[in-house]
């Protein structure tokens, strides 16, 4: 199975947002993430994580707390390269690209590969 199979709709953001305004998207949008875009171009993401170290600044822009090195993966590639690069790196979502690796078209998360686990082994590979 390719990761777009069961990827899920990305939210995009711009870096000015404050952080009261990105917890307002998750609240709305039930998502734990915002992908920040700068001029067009991936340049962060910023989770529910990053709002909660933050709750005494909610004034503050996103762009000060976002991590701004961002782990993409392909539209094209596998579940089990996913669940990889998420073991690899120890996060828990990885934006989705397509042939553009700077434009994201999707979020996958290790919610979306457990709900998808009856097609992997145990040895995570795709069966």
């Amino acid at each position: 199975m390719l990761v777009k199979e069961i990827m899920n709709e990305v939210c995009v953001v711009t870096s000015d947002i404050t952080l009261k305004k990105a917890a307002a998207l998750m609240l709305k949008h039930n998502i734990g993430s915002l992908v920040v875009l700068k001029e067009n171009k991936l340049s962060g993401i910023v989770t529910e994580r990053d709002v909660i170290k933050n709750l005494g600044n909610l004034d503050k822009s996103i762009f000060k707390i976002m991590t701004p090195k961002v782990i993409t993966i392909s539209q094209n590639a596998s579940l089990e390269a996913a669940a990889g690069i998420m073991k690899k790196y120890k996060i828990k979502r990885v934006v989705v690209t397509g042939k553009k690796r700077d434009i994201p078209s999707g979020i996958i998360t290790v919610t979306d590969i457990i709900a998808n686990s009856d097609l992997l082994n145990e040895d995570g590979i795709l069966i």
